[in-house]
């Protein structure tokens, strides 16, 4: 269905191809899993399929990719629309129109298909996606999960034999992010979809991929197969992998259900010993914040209504300096809007927030500054200058930290990224690091981030969760919202649960996620009742115990 022939592709002024010596083929009805660092050329690769590389991204491409038997360097994206469907990350980016039966109507009248046909196939779609309960909502209203069940709708109406998806899930909560996940199980079991994916957060796709292609990046051609063959060998693979590669199953499980099946040995194993507890949060305060105060944020009685909607209720939480706070909840609980509070950008209805001393809406932005900083959601919107080493120093100037501060941060989360690359030409991945390294510039005694994992490959959120320890135990404030389980389950202390604006879990995190099966990462999933959270936790303990 898909053929790469020898493809390589180099950008105009890049020192090195982003993608080189691909040759395969996808078959026809399989689900490929694409994994790779951030940067390592997979988002390249799924424009490739869909024509927008070269023709729409500029670029040289060598070899020939041919899909359906269409060469996509004489191919247009307009030309290959009928076969190959794109969904990127972000629904919203995708819609053109305001309802759902709109949007799954909006390629057909693209294509110029027959009002009959149209009407068919929308109801198809609406069944097949289960949608049909939602067909006059404006899809503004829609939660993240129904959003992008629309966005893969509204391609399949076209009827394409390709589906091209660029880390469905990243923003979708565990619930959501199934969901998802089940739709495109069904196409390709039960409709012969070839469906190509790129995500980085293979807990929740590997054991559905029929085979992998990884991009190891750093010039090394790319590897092809089986997904077990691939993930015995991959520097990027779950937790779930990562077990079964230091206790040394053969054949290594792929889902939580294979590897309990394993797993009963070494939780008899485990069942000895416990695992060592987590570090306490730092006393210390940061530097410059006022002394004598026992907390970094006090939110009290919070209530904000956006509209109609009463995003948050009675939302009381105190953050503590030296302690990291995962904020977890469905998409739509109000972790954004919480965030957005802390930092000023709505002003309570009810209640009242205190960082500092200072009252977040009522503060002057340079004030405001050294207190608190939110990493929002889509890092683009604190990127304003037109090169990369431009942001940095525009961050260093903003904040009176030392030349070249904030490019150190850039360094040591994702290395490599070039001074003169412009922000909006680096992937997902990379312009939120950058966007995180603006903000920790200035080192705000609390510091906030709204899913900071999202495009991060697994080395770049270990980079990450090192960053936050270490400001952590300087005596900074961490929250983070995020639905991410194993960054909540390997570097939170504290664990905090919205849902419909309320606060309905407070506590440690061990207690917090175990008891949750939303929220449980996968090492917990796969020893329950055992308690460990982390592949970290089981390998130390092992090696502790001489047993590993």
């Amino acid at each position: 269905m898909i053929t790469f022939d020898q493809v390589s592709v180099t950008y105009h002024g890049a020192s090195h191809p982003a993608l080189t010596s691909l040759d395969l083929t996808v078959p026809e009805g399989e689900l490929c899993l694409l994994v790779g660092a951030s940067g390592s050329g997979k988002s390249t690769l799924l424009g490739t399929v869909s024509g927008l590389v070269p023709h729409f991204t500029g670029g040289v491409l060598h070899g020939q990719v041919t899909v359906a038997g269409r060469d996509t360097r004489t191919h247009r994206p307009r030309d290959l629309a009928d076969v190959v469907g794109t969904v990127g990350q972000d629904p919203l980016a995708h819609f053109v129109t305001d309802t759902v039966e709109d949007e799954l109507a909006y390629g057909m009248e693209s294509l110029g298909l027959a009002p009959e046909v149209m009407r068919r196939r929308v109801e198809e779609t609406l069944d097949l996606l289960g949608l049909a309960e939602l067909r006059n909502r404006p899809l503004a209203t829609l939660s993240g999960g129904q959003q992008q069940r629309v966005a893969i709708g509204s391609v399949l109406t076209v009827h394409p034999k390709v589906l091209v998806l660029d880390e469905p899930t990243s923003a979708l909560d565990p619930g959501a992010a199934e969901e998802v996940l089940a739709v495109l199980q069904r196409l390709v079991h039960d409709l012969g979809t070839t469906v190509l994916l790129a995500e980085h957060r293979l807990e929740r796709v590997v054991q559905y991929a029929d085979r992998v292609i990884l991009l190891p990046g750093g010039g090394q051609p790319p590897r092809y197969g089986e997904t077990a063959e691939i993930m015995a060998v991959s520097p990027v693979h779950p937790p779930v992998v990562a077990l079964g590669r230091a206790v040394g199953w053969s054949p290594l499980p792929l889902s939580v259900r294979d590897a309990r099946r394993r797993a009963a040995p070494l939780r008899a194993r485990l069942a000895e010993l416990s695992p060592a507890p987590a570090p306490a949060p730092a006393p210390a305060r940061p530097s410059g914040s006022p002394a004598g105060s026992p907390a970094v944020a006090t939110v009290t009685a919070l209530a904000v209504r956006r509209g109609v909607v009463e995003a948050l209720r009675r939302v009381d939480l105190t953050l503590r300096p030296g302690e990291i706070t995962a904020l977890m909840g469905r998409n739509g609980a109000g972790k954004s809007t919480l965030l957005s509070s802390l930092v000023g950008l709505h002003a309570p209805t009810t209640g009242r927030i205190d960082i500092g001393g200072t009252v977040p809406h009522k503060a002057k932005p340079a004030t405001l500054l050294r207190q608190v900083g939110l990493v929002p959601q889509e890092p683009r919107d604190l990127l304003y200058c037109d090169t990369v080493g431009a942001e940095c120093g525009a961050a260093d100037q903003d904040t009176g930290s030392a030349p070249g501060s904030c490019r150190a941060l850039v360094e040591q989360l994702i290395p490599g990224i070039p001074d003169d690359a412009h922000p909006r030409d680096l992937s997902e991945g990379q312009r939120l690091t950058l966007a995180l390294a603006v903000v920790l510039t200035a080192r705000p005694g609390l510091i906030l981030l709204d899913e900071p994992t999202r495009g991060l490959d697994y080395a770049a959120k270990a980079r990450l969760v090192d960053i936050l320890r270490e400001l952590a135990a300087a005596g900074h404030g961490v929250l983070l919202a995020t639905h991410d389980v194993e960054l909540a389950a390997e570097l939170a202390h504290r664990t905090v649960v919205l849902a419909e604006g309320e606060i309905v879990a407070d506590g440690p995190t061990r207690e917090v996620v175990v008891s949750s099966p939303a929220f449980a990462p996968q090492v917990a999933k796969i020893l329950n009742p055992e308690p460990w959270l982390t592949v970290r936790q089981v390998t130390e303990a092992l090696a502790a115990d001489g047993t590993a």
